[in-house]
């Protein structure tokens, strides 16, 4: 039977809720030595076609976490051996799906899972999503995107992001503090998507462009006001998760890595929208995301440096 999940935007402590989902991780797992975490996101399920999976359990039966309510998202979380090409290995964390705000949870159920990969051990977060694009080849911005700078995007190409807006109208960090060494809530996020998880990711694939990604709450998609407002403001991509995700994350110390999918133009920028066509673009790209996934896994485990805690 399924754990009743446990609410965290009342008085519950949510790191100490985390610690008690790490160690029932460990358990289920069978090894406590997992040191990355990634999230798949929408269109980006496949790459467990490409990785090494030892173990694998429900996190429907781990304290705190929420039953996946979001189109193509899962409930499991899986043990994988990342292996380098120079024989360098690692074990990383590998989870179906997120929570969102639009689901009807608070920012602290939003940041549920990487608090639980911090107390884990994890040192890494990737997080994949699934974006409208802003720069957009079928949005007809060949010579640039809202800014007038750069090349057009085309619809089922991946991005690295840069930096982010969060518009969703919350914080994770409201609320308790987590545990020393990082008991502090004025979070530094100067290098949210750390510089060197990105370059790693491009020595993976050089020609991986870079963009800046602003989270809306949702559920709806943007209006096209919405969207020229973002674009003036530098947005690249539009999405609904992932910042609240970067923030926890910056905030208990892990690296973060952000990778979105473009799946549509945003809204003003090409046709109508729809989340069906979200999932059909995504299916489409699948495989090549996950080849692509798999190569830069192998290239952050080749990283010695980066494991023995110092460059981040």
């Amino acid at each position: 039977m399924s754990a009743r999940p446990q609410p965290l935007d009342g008085p519950s402590e949510p790191f100490a809720l985390a610690a008690r989902a790490a160690e029932q991780l460990a358990g289920r797992l069978g090894r406590d030595d997992h040191r990355l975490a990634l999230w798949l996101g929408s269109g980006w399920q496949r790459a467990l076609d490409e990785l090494n999976v030892t173990a694998t359990t429900s996190t429907d039966e781990l304290a705190g976490f929420q039953p996946a309510g979001a189109m193509g998202h899962g409930s499991e979380a899986h043990s994988v051996r990342v292996d380098a090409p120079e024989g360098e290995s690692l074990q990383a964390l590998v989870f179906t799906g997120r929570t969102h705000l639009y689901e009807g949870h608070g920012p602290a159920a939003v940041a549920h899972g990487v608090r639980t990969a911090a107390a884990a051990g994890c040192t890494v977060a990737v997080l994949t999503n699934a974006a409208g694009c802003l720069r957009s080849g079928d949005a007809g911005a060949s010579d640039g995107g809202p800014d007038g700078a750069g090349a057009a995007w085309p619809i089922g190409s991946p991005v690295l992001i840069s930096d982010q807006l969060n518009l969703t109208g919350a914080s994770p960090l409201t609320g308790p503090l987590p545990p020393p060494p990082h008991a502090f809530r004025h979070v530094d996020l100067t290098d949210a998507y750390h510089p060197r998880l990105r370059r790693l990711a491009q020595s993976a694939e050089p020609k991986l462009p870079e963009g800046v990604y602003a989270g809306f709450h949702g559920p709806e998609f943007e209006t096209p006001a919405e969207i020229t407002a973002v674009g003036r403001a530098g947005a690249d991509l539009v999405g609904q998760s992932t910042v609240l995700e970067t923030i926890a994350a910056r905030q208990v110390g892990l690296g973060v890595l952000g990778m979105s999918l473009i799946t549509n133009a945003a809204a003003g920028l090409g046709g109508a929208l729809s989340a069906s066509e979200v999932i059909e673009v995504a299916g489409a790209a699948a495989p090549e995301l996950a080849r692509l996934l798999a190569r830069v896994l192998a290239a952050l485990a080749a990283d010695t440096e980066l494991w023995q805690g110092s460059v981040l």
